[in-house]
This record gives structure tokens, sequence and C-alpha cells, in this order.
């Protein structure tokens, strides 16, 4: 059964245009990544999206723009801490 969480994530990285022929699941997987590095200490969106890039072959720009739909679609937790006024993240690198 399909999870609506990583559906909407694929459609809104689809729908910016960086899917290209990247097997679905390695897109889900690799944003599901992103969760686990945001919560080792020191790191980054930036260092996030700097793997990102690595391992997709994304450019910089569209592994910030990945990394962003992976925070907001596939990391609950950061989105309740920006909610409570804590920033984990560097949200001007989000584009907030």
């Amino acid at each position: 059964q399909a999870d609506p969480g990583t559906d909407a994530f694929l459609d809104a990285v689809t729908g910016a245009g960086l899917g290209g022929t990247t097997d679905p699941s390695n897109l889900v997987a690799v944003g599901q990544s992103v969760c686990p590095m945001l919560s080792e200490p020191g790191q980054t969106a930036a260092d996030a999206a700097a793997e990102v890039a690595d391992t997709t072959g994304m450019s910089l720009g569209g592994a910030n723009m990945f990394t962003g739909l992976a925070i907001s679609f596939l990391c609950p937790r950061v989105l309740e801490s920006v909610g409570a006024g804590e920033s984990p993240i560097p949200l001007g690198l989000l584009g907030f």
C-alpha cells in the first residue's frame, strides 16, 4: 500500500523537475536519509544537500530544493521544531 507522505514527496520532486530518470524508490530512500543526517550534531541542511548532490548526481541547486522537499514531506520532527519556534536548520537555505 502506498504511503501518502512518500507519494506527495515524489509528486513534489517530479513537479520540481528533480526526478529525472532516477527510480522513484531510490528518490524516496535518498529523501528519507535527509532526516537522520539533520539529527546528527553539527549537521546542516547545506551538509545534507551536499550529500544528496553526491548521491544522486543532482546539481547543488537541485539538491538544495530536493533537501527542502524531503524536510517538508518526510521530516515531521523538524517541522514540529520550526512550529515551536526552534530552528534546527537554517531556514534561509530553504527559502523560509
